[in-house]
């Protein structure tokens, strides 16, 4: 069972997301060069939102210093002696991560932790500095079978809600490498590129007098459009990572937790902006199309309703005629696949005309609370 979240979101004078040069993301679609938002960029954002929206929900932490600056401290106000700890973080970490270890204990990369983790970590640093060989005694327990298996049996839910959501990679035979249930495409302007560069300058306040030009000047490019936003949520995973249950067993779990995760997932896609420049743009726009999918066939975008990019004649709304081609493009996808099956559900939300061929629209609460109900039945 999938969900699939379609978006349209429009931005004045921005710098959304920029390249190793400072110059906006570009990606070549079809007849024509797109400015783009590149899925790290967005997932980055939005985890930033989820956490604020699900303070109850433990999360994860991305560094290279977990073992120093969060295990060791914890593991210290655990009461751990600090030698006994600083004697055991640098084992710890290379016998959890293979390879990759600095001396003290710092990674070479950044790797997803679940905070849960930590306090296992923690657990295992205080039985290991009981031991009359600490360093050995913990190294030979992190090898055993059954410490693998303990660890492994963590599972997924103990990567944290950013884990559950968008999976984590790693290279350790100890810690659980969780697949990604939520699948974000780059988003792109259904347009083509259209930028300018913003010459500015800065005043210097206290030295006027002696200098009549710019104490500093510089330019940044900036660019403007309607952007196609496409994720694919893959449900049964995504319960399975939450409560640590086979993806096969997923509708025989209580869905409460799921819906709020997907819910709030769906709240961040419409309205948390990406954007570098923010004191200077303010580039925060609320999306003006959701379209929800839910079914069990392979997911599918639709960016290929965009494939001819629009051209702004001056005579409509660019969103509109986005829409329309949106609706179009899915009334020829059904035309050559057949319609919706019995248990497919679609749900619109837009601030615009009502277009043919999708349905008919509603608040976005209800439209996704609706989706909800059509992957978990009503709620209770």
């Amino acid at each position: 069972m999938f969900l699939q979240i379609h978006t349209l979101t429009a931005y004045p004078a921005s710098l959304l997301n920029r390249d190793d040069a400072n110059l906006a993301k570009r990606i070549p679609f079809g007849n024509a060069v797109r400015l783009r938002v590149s899925s790290q960029c967005l997932k980055r954002h939005w985890r930033e939102d989820l956490v604020e929206q699900l303070p109850e929900m433990p999360d994860a932490q991305r560094t290279r210093s977990f073992f120093t600056r969060t295990v060791q401290p914890k593991a210290v106000a655990a009461g751990v002696p600090e030698a006994q700890v600083q004697a055991l973080i640098e084992p710890l970490a290379k016998a959890v991560i293979d390879g990759g270890v600095k001396e003290g204990g710092d990674l070479n990369q950044p790797v997803l932790f679940g905070l849960r983790e930590a306090d296992y970590f923690v657990d295992l640093l205080r039985w290991a500095s009981e031991q009359s060989e600490p360093v050995k005694a913990l190294t030979e327990r992190l090898k055993s079978k059954e410490e693998k298996e303990n660890i492994k049996a963590m599972g997924k839910a103990a990567a944290g809600l950013t884990g559950a959501l968008f999976g984590r990679m790693v290279t350790s035979d100890l810690l659980a490498r969780v697949d990604a249930p939520v699948h974000v495409a780059h988003a792109f302007t259904v347009h083509a590129a259209h930028t300018e560069m913003d010459y500015f300058t800065v005043v210097d306040d206290l030295n006027r007098d002696d200098e009549t030009g710019a104490a500093h000047a510089n330019q940044t490019e900036l660019g403007a459009g309607l952007y196609y936003g496409y994720v694919a949520v893959d449900v049964p995973l995504l319960v399975s990572n939450l409560t640590g249950c086979d993806p096969k067993d997923w509708k025989a779990q209580d869905p409460a937790n799921t819906r709020r995760v997907l819910d709030a997932l769906i709240q961040s896609i419409l309205r948390q902006s990406p954007g570098a420049k923010k004191g200077s743009t303010a580039p925060y726009a609320w999306a003006d199309v959701l379209y929800l999918e839910t079914g069990t066939a392979q997911p599918r975008t639709l960016a290929n309703a965009y494939l001819d990019a629009l051209k702004a004649d001056g005579k409509r709304d660019l969103r509109q005629a986005a829409l329309e081609r949106l609706a179009a493009y899915v009334k020829a996808l059904d035309e050559m696949y057949g319609g919706p099956g019995s248990d497919d559900g679609r749900f619109l939300s837009t601030t615009l005309d009502q277009p043919p061929h999708l349905p008919p629209k509603q608040p976005v609460p209800a439209a996704v609370q609706a989706a909800l109900d059509a992957l978990f039945g009503p709620q209770r």
